[in-house]
């Protein structure tokens, strides 16, 4: 390899080194117990953890932020919508308490709290979705919507399809 390619592509990879500050996914293989079926989504909001089953006993857990005080649901449910950088409107009840929030936010914009991808709810009023504000993840910061890194909804997003359960419990 010449000097003058090896020189390109060592600034080529410290280029994409720098400018990637997003979060890398860090989901965690976790021994799991409950009844639940493989491929079952599982939110324990009091833990602040997404557990994806993956056999009797085994799972894929990820932090993730929920409702605030007050803003929080428990049910089972399922993925209705898979989508990349979604547009975002405020719920009603966020528009009345936050009026000066635009009416839509674009999907891309750093603005937009839906990250790069989200997974509406079959209720339609809730998503898993990502965050361009990672340090709310873990806290209890939603208005009900289950917030996940970016780096870690992109991939729950790949593992799982439309129809799948969801169960939120606290």
């Amino acid at each position: 390899m010449s000097l003058r390619i090896a020189v390109a592509l060592t600034a080529a990879i410290g280029s994409c080194l720098l400018i990637t500050t997003e979060a890398q996914a860090q989901p965690d293989l976790v021994d799991f117990q409950g009844n639940y079926s493989p491929g079952t989504i599982v939110v324990k909001t009091n833990e602040r953890h997404l557990y994806l089953v993956l056999d009797p006993g085994h799972a894929v857990r990820y932090p993730v932020g929920v409702g605030k005080a007050g803003k929080q649901w428990a049910g089972v449910t399922q993925i209705a919508g898979k989508y990349r950088n979604p547009a975002w409107s405020p719920p009603p009840e966020l528009k009345r308490d936050k009026p000066s929030i635009p009416d839509v936010i674009p999907g891309g914009s750093p603005r937009n709290p839906m990250g790069v991808a989200a997974m509406t709810l079959a209720d339609g009023d809730y998503a898993i979705h990502g965050t361009n504000a990672p340090n709310s993840v873990g806290g209890f910061v939603s208005y009900g919507c289950i917030r996940m890194l970016n780096a870690d909804i992109s991939d729950l997003y790949q593992r799982v399809s439309i129809g799948t359960t969801v169960v939120v419990s606290r």
